[in-house]
């Protein structure tokens, strides 16, 4: 100790501090190297991580919802915005859509009614698909097509799928409509379907058209062709020329029939949003069409069709036994039917 202290003055005392171990600066050099090689390598560790992250990073573009503020909120549930497996709406894709069904039976004016539809440049009626049987074999199998024509995939002569804003079918009661009611009318009411029922007044008439049209499957009376609809007067008169004769012994329990199965699909479906046509109202008054299209919130257009009426004139021009059917129905309720024109 002695030694480190010197006098540098006569009354000053100096006292030197004691030497630093060189083992220790060691230390505490290599302690701080190491602690900052490790802080420089976790942030490389870390970007490295965020690079390969942003290659297999998956953005998804959020699409900006359609919506139309002005719709009143009872409308809300008719109105649907499509996106199709298929194709892209593109510009269309907020154009709302509406659903719709056309109940009716065969030979009711179904088919003209359709055409006269289609004509209109924003809709899309596409036939009578559930003639197919595969498409109606279970309650399970008629909503996967349900689904399909809704989201605007299914594809006929009629689609005009881009910028559609109804889109719909008819669909005739004896194909699977009435047996899985339930489920038809609580997919309806959850997809916001709206239902056209169409019906035929003139049960008679109708009978006519479903005798000649089943003949006629078999005859091709067109030049070996069957055909449902004609587009000419010349094709009409060919085949309004077969008359069939009526079984009149079956004939009130028959038109009885057709009365109890529209009345039965009036019932079923009457929790659904609907309207109620029949074939000759049209016929007598085409002004019927402009409610057609408020119910499905359509602008007014002039609708039109190529379709020829087949049979024309009183029903007694059409029927081989027409005595034997006049004095069956003569006293009954269905007497009406004798004498009216559609």
């Amino acid at each position: 100790m002695a030694e480190d202290i010197c006098f540098f003055a006569k009354d000053s005392i100096i006292i030197k501090p004691p030497k630093k171990s060189p083992a220790l600066l060691r230390m505490v050099v290599v302690a701080f190297t190491l602690i900052f090689g490790i802080y420089i390598c976790s942030i490389c560790l870390k970007q490295t991580s965020l690079e390969n992250t942003s290659k297999y990073l998956n953005i998804e573009v959020m699409e900006k919802p359609c919506h139309n503020y002005d719709m009143d909120q009872s409308e809300i549930p008719y109105v649907h915005y499509p996106k199709p497996k298929t194709f892209s709406r593109a510009e269309c894709s907020c154009n709302p859509v509406r659903r719709f069904a056309i109940l009716s039976m065969q030979r009711s004016g179904s088919g003209w009614f359709e055409t006269l539809l289609n004509s209109h440049m924003n809709v899309s009626s596409n036939g009578e698909i559930f003639s197919v049987k595969y498409r109606r074999e279970n309650a399970s199998s008629i909503l996967r097509t349900l689904d399909t024509v809704y989201n605007l995939d299914f594809f006929t002569s009629a689609s005009k799928n881009h910028c559609s804003a109804a889109v719909g079918f008819k669909w005739m009661l004896n194909q699977g409509l009435i047996e899985h009611h339930k489920e038809i009318v609580e997919y309806f009411n959850r997809k916001g379907v709206s239902v056209i029922f169409l019906f035929r007044k003139n049960l008679l008439r109708r009978m006519v058209s479903v005798l000649s049209n089943s003949h006629d499957r078999y005859a091709k009376l067109l030049n070996g062709t069957h055909k449902s609809h004609v587009h000419s007067h010349e094709e009409a008169g060919t085949l309004a020329k077969y008359k069939p004769e009526i079984n009149t012994t079956l004939l009130i329990t028959d038109l009885k029939r057709m009365e109890v199965s529209a009345t039965e699909a009036l019932d079923y479906f009457n929790s659904t949003r609907h309207m109620i046509l029949y074939y000759e109202d049209i016929v007598r008054n085409q002004a019927k069409l402009v409610d057609v299209l408020e119910f499905l919130r359509l602008p007014n257009m002039d609708l039109s069709s190529r379709q020829v009426k087949i049979h024309n004139g009183p029903l007694w021009k059409h029927i081989k036994n027409w005595d034997d059917v006049n004095k069956t129905l003569s006293g009954t309720a269905y007497e009406k039917f004798l004498r009216a024109d559609y």
